[in-house]
């Protein structure tokens, strides 16, 4: 069994208690949903489909099910004592570590890899109360840019999905102004001890994530989580020239600090879509126009669109073959002191049917000039 902290029946939708026959249907109906043949080039319905075969595939092998449950029961994956399927508390930063490692646990079926999980992250979090403050998490988003908007710059509207402390309990997870009572299942210790085999560990208490009391009435805001999930509405400013996997990060705006720490960063991917006339190779911009055989045969000038909004007139000298490519200087992109051009390729549309005179004055020209055909 791998590490995890996921719950696999919210991620399949299913109760703590569903059978066989319920976990196949719902993993057969997510798994059509989130395919990525069904959603291409979306990496979050690949990411959710990667979830829901992980997920699947612990619940539907017995063995592996078994011991799932077994540890989600103690609280290893965020749940809160006995309360299956609700949301776990983050723990108190106070919280006393045992100071044992599972690291060289192999030998009890997967369960050094969870218990390492579980304690590793305990003791991440008392060395960050002995710090003082945690900073928040970095966030990192992927932005899709419309093309022009990358080639001239802009502002594009996101709005970024952020677990914040609560801000109307302060991260306690009780109502404000409520009364607060001892832990009944450590006591008031924040933490409680069980075994595996020969080993005896203490772990914080997930009936009250560790604080070792608990509130007389649970915070409307949140639950009881101590954490709230909202989404944050924000103006990206997107610098002219950016190209896919550009990136910009935006100090602060990642997720909120603990305990009076700094925030994340926000760091955001750029991906540019496409341009149904534009193309885009470095700094340089091309293009493909049309013109006529009179055109291509006798010469003309024509208006093309350039990526600033104006339009250029390029002289097409007679005689001009289909493919033939002109440059058009400085109307490219504009980047790092750098502005590349605009390369246009001509293509030469021919009539699909000529009427009898035009056919009969072709031929004319055509013997005339010593073609054959």
């Amino acid at each position: 069994m791998t590490k995890t902290d996921k719950d696999y029946y919210a991620i399949l939708g299913v109760a703590p208690g569903a059978d066989e026959a319920a976990i196949k249907s719902a993993y057969r109906k997510l798994a059509k949903e989130c395919h990525p043949d069904a959603n291409p080039g979306n990496p979050a319905a690949a990411e959710r489909f990667r979830e829901i075969g992980e997920a699947n595939g612990v619940l539907s092998d017995p063995a592996q099910r078994a011991r799932y449950d077994r540890m989600r029961r103690l609280g290893a994956f965020g749940m809160r004592g006995g309360a299956a399927g609700s949301p776990g508390r983050r723990p108190d930063p106070q919280q006393r570590s045992s100071g044992f490692s599972f690291d060289d646990l192999g030998g009890l079926g997967g369960f050094g890899d969870i218990f390492s999980s579980i304690f590793d992250r305990g003791r991440k979090e008392e060395t960050r109360a002995r710090s003082g403050p945690a900073r928040g998490n970095n966030i990192e988003y992927a932005l899709e840019v419309p093309f022009m908007v990358a080639a001239t710059g802009g502002k594009l509207p996101i709005s970024i999905p952020v677990t914040e402390e609560c801000a109307t309990c302060g991260g306690s997870g009780g109502a404000p102004g409520t009364s607060w009572k001892k832990c009944d299942e450590c006591r008031g210790s924040g933490t409680v001890s069980f075994g595996q085999g020969g080993f005896a560990v203490s772990r914080p208490c997930p009936a009250c994530a560790g604080r070792g009391r608990q509130p007389g009435k649970l915070c409307d805001a949140c639950g009881g989580d101590g954490r709230v999930h909202q989404n944050r509405n924000l103006q990206v400013t997107v610098p002219a020239g950016v190209d896919t996997g550009s990136k910009v990060r935006l100090t602060g705006q990642g997720e909120r600090g603990s305990s009076g720490g700094a925030p994340g960063d926000l760091v955001i991917a750029f991906k540019v879509l496409p341009h149904r006339f534009f193309r885009r190779e470095g700094h340089d911009i091309h293009v493909d126009v049309a013109i006529n055989l009179a055109q291509a045969m006798l010469g003309s000038r024509i208006r093309v669109s350039t990526i600033s909004g104006r339009k250029v007139v390029l002289r097409i000298p007679p005689g001009t073959q289909p493919g033939t490519l002109f440059r058009i200087r400085g109307q490219g992109i504009s980047r790092e002191g750098k502005r590349g051009d605009q390369f246009v390729r001509v293509k030469v549309d021919l009539p699909e049917s000529l009427g009898t005179e035009q056919e009969r004055k072709l031929r004319d020209f055509a013997e005339s000039a010593g073609l054959r055909w």
